[in-house]
């Protein structure tokens, strides 16, 4: 018995709404030009960088932000790149070309 069973058990007159929620486009700028997605060893330890934005830089931090928390690593934005910790190269490159950007893989 799932959970849906159990609250339909506890609450029977209860009739549930539907879900209306649209799913929400992307509010990032979408540019032509690919996005630069490179790997590198700092002291020793993966990270993965993001360049090659030409939007806002808002924008650009969202993106960071959102990347971060859906692959649940750390990571930074600086001088215009984002620097995610371990290599995260396919799993970054998916994500983004669902949101409609063209990404370019560079080294290895």
């Amino acid at each position: 018995m799932d959970l849906q069973d159990q609250l339909k058990n506890l609450f029977p007159d209860h009739v549930p709404e539907k879900d209306t929620s649209i799913e929400e486009k992307s509010d990032l700028w979408i540019q032509e030009a690919p996005i630069i997605c490179k790997y590198e060893k700092r002291k020793g330890k993966p990270i993965t960088i993001l360049e090659g934005y030409t939007g806002a830089t808002s924008d650009f931090k969202k993106l960071a932000k959102e990347l971060k928390t859906t692959l649940r690593v750390g990571g930074s934005f600086k001088d215009d790149k984002i620097i995610i910790q371990g290599d995260y190269r396919d799993k970054i490159m998916a994500i983004l070309k669902n949101k409609g950007f063209t990404v370019k893989r560079v080294g290895g």
